[in-house]
Formats: structure tokens, C-alpha cells, sequence
């Protein structure tokens, strides 16, 4: 059904369908590294690691350590107790930060959760870390806070409000497949809308 979508555009505008093998010969062969930044209280990670092996795409997930009390008691379990907190934490957000700063290092994309019930303080601090390296990043929240994350969002290559449209963003970059219009039957193609935008003379 997908494909058949995909096929009809291409011969709609005159244009002949592309087999699967041409549009993903530049990405033959690579597997593509993905960080996943950000909230630990739903089960987005699964719903795109689940996606992902649906779709059989070349992708390596990586991630923080998403036990919260392992996070912050890390550093004390093995070096020790602190007396104040601020050392404790300290301890175990340096311990933390070997892990996500050698992953986003890696990494080829860096997708970024935001939930509404907590501030992500880690998960901005990671868009902006990934920004500075120069990384693809994907934010990943509800349309209900985009204002407050305008800033992160505006040095992201895509942002999305549902993880499946993480996962059809990676299918689409890796292999070219698009998936069924958001919009439905509503959805018009950009020459047929707006006109084309380089029109032969």
C-alpha cells in the first residue's frame, strides 16, 4: 500500500518510479548510529526501537542509562557516599556524562524527547551539545509546549510530535520510503498546490 502510494505520486507527475535498490544505493551498507535523549517515564524508546525492527532498517540505538536511581546513585555506589547532596549529585552526573558525551559523539542523529510533566533539563543540554558537534537532530514532543522549546527546535532538522514519525523520518533519510500522507486524502503535492518552483522555460 506504501509503495503503491509512493509509486502513484512519481507517475502522477510524470516522473517513473524509482525501485527500492536506486534510492537507497548512496546508504548501502551503513548502519546508522541513533541517540535517544530525553524523558524516561513512557515508553517512546520501545515504540521506535519497535518501528525500527518492523521496518528492518540499518539502525543502532543508544541511549542514557534510563534507570533513574541507578543515574543519580551511581557515583556513590562505587566511590563512595557523599554528606551533601550537591556532591552526590556531582559524582554521579560526571560518572553519567562519560556515557552520553562518548554516544553523542558517535552517533549520526540525535533524537531528543521532551515530555510535558517534567522539565528535561539533560535532554536541552544534549540538543545543545549535539548542535554544537554539528549532529542531525530530531526533537520529539507534544505540539502543546513547541513555544517554550522554539529555540531547540530551531536547530533541529525535524520535529515531530509522535515517535512513529521518528521512525518514518529514519526510513525516509536511510531508504527514500514514505509512508501514507499525515493529512490523509487532504494532501495535495507542492506543484499541484503552489506551483513549481523551478519551472522548465
Amino acid at each position: 500500500m506504501i509503495i503503491q502510494s509512493v509509486a502513484t505520486r512519481f507517475i502522477t507527475r510524470g516522473f517513473p518510479p524509482q525501485s527500492s535498490a536506486a534510492r537507497t544505493l548512496s546508504c548501502a551498507g551503513k548502519t546508522w548510529k541513533v541517540y535517544l535523549s530525553g524523558e524516561i517515564h513512557s515508553d517512546w524508546r520501545e515504540v521506535i526501537a519497535e518501528g525500527i525492527q518492523g521496518k528492518s532498517l540499518p539502525v543502532q540505538l543508544s541511549s542514557p542509562n534510563t534507570s533513574h536511581e541507578d543515574s543519580d546513585d551511581c557515583g556513590a555506589i562505587i566511590l563512595g557516599m557523599e554528606e551533601k547532596r550537591p556532591n552526590w549529585d556531582k559524582i554521579g552526573a560526571n560518572m553519567n556524562n562519560i556515557r552520553t558525551k562518548t554516544l553523542i559523539k558517535d552517533a549520526d542523529i540525535v533524537v531528543v524527547r521532551f515530555g510535558e510533566k517534567y522539565r528535561q533539563w539533560n535532554a536541552a543540554f544534549d540538543a545543545g551539545y549535539a548542535a554544537a558537534l554539528g549532529k542531525s537532530i530530531i526533537t520529539l514532543h507534544p505540539q502543546s509546549i513547541s513555544h517554550m522549546l522554539k529555540e531547540v527546535n530551531a536547530s533541529a532538522s525535524v520535529v515531530c510530535e509522535d515517535a512513529s514519525q521518528v521512525v518514518d523520518t529514519l526510513a525516509y533519510v536511510i531508504n527514500g520510503d514514505l509512508p501514507p500522507p499525515r493529512d490523509g486524502d487532504d494532501f495535495v503535492p507542492i506543484a499541484d498546490r503552489l506551483g513549481a518552483g523551478n519551472p522548465n522555460p
